[in-house]
């Protein structure tokens, strides 16, 4: 993973959204010509088990279908979308060596195993690192003991180290508002690194980046560039 002169990756969330629609191709492309170290997606699966990016578990917000995903076959998505929605593979294909992280809303054991599959079947492994709740970065775990995991955490109390030990993630992954110096220097003394979502203003920004931050997902990549190369 690229990291820039003040140690901290930039994560475009969903691609670029700003730019183009959240979790497609063009979105994707256009974070990382605007400079983004990774971008984030999310995956579900459909009925027919193929992976595919979307956030949510219906197409109505961003394609005016009210069809669920996991009740829909791929073909039928395809149709629905023109194309839009790409599938998991399209994705790891379009952020070429760039590292994705990838979100599992909404997953379960069989679904766990086909995306992290299909990560493997592309070649991806060693670029692809996994977010999500506790009960779904077990699910990681158990398909893949060697992948990279960002254990996302909801909380000011840290994770006890039963579920450390069972998950064993290199980051945890705190909504931005957490954050203070003292959670991630702690995380830090633990050996994890501090990943953190979705901060979009450049102060909110500045002021991660003094806390002690590793990682700042965003859905304005090219704001966090411009602070990251003042």
């Amino acid at each position: 993973m690229a990291i820039t002169d003040t140690g901290v990756v930039a994560v475009g969330h969903r691609g670029d959204p700003y730019r183009a629609r959240e979790n497609t191709l063009p979105s994707i492309r256009s974070a990382l010509d605007r400079g983004a170290d990774a971008v984030e997606i999310d995956v579900r699966v459909t009925r027919d088990g193929v992976p595919v990016v979307l956030h949510d578990a219906t197409l109505e917000r961003l394609w005016g279908h009210d069809r669920r995903v996991d009740r829909l076959e791929h073909r039928e998505l395809k149709e629905l979308t023109g194309g839009g929605v790409p599938t998991l593979h399209e994705a790891l294909d379009a952020a070429g060596t760039h590292r994705v992280m990838v979100d599992l809303p909404g997953s379960t054991d069989a679904s766990v195993r086909t995306v992290v599959g299909v990560v493997q079947e592309c070649g991806a492994a060693d670029r692809a690192y996994y977010c999500a709740s506790t009960d779904a970065m077990l699910r990681v775990r158990a398909a893949d003991p060697a992948a990279e995991i960002a254990l996302t955490w909801t909380t000011l109390a840290p994770p006890r180290p039963v579920l450390l030990d069972a998950v064993r993630p290199r980051w945890l992954n705190y909504r931005f508002g957490l954050v203070s110096r003292e959670l991630a220097d702690r995380a830090h003394r633990d050996g994890l690194l501090v990943s953190v979502w979705t901060a979009d203003t450049r102060r909110t920004m500045r002021r991660l980046i003094d806390r002690g931050v590793d990682s700042i997902t965003t859905n304005r990549i090219d704001v966090l560039r411009r602070l990251l190369a003042s």
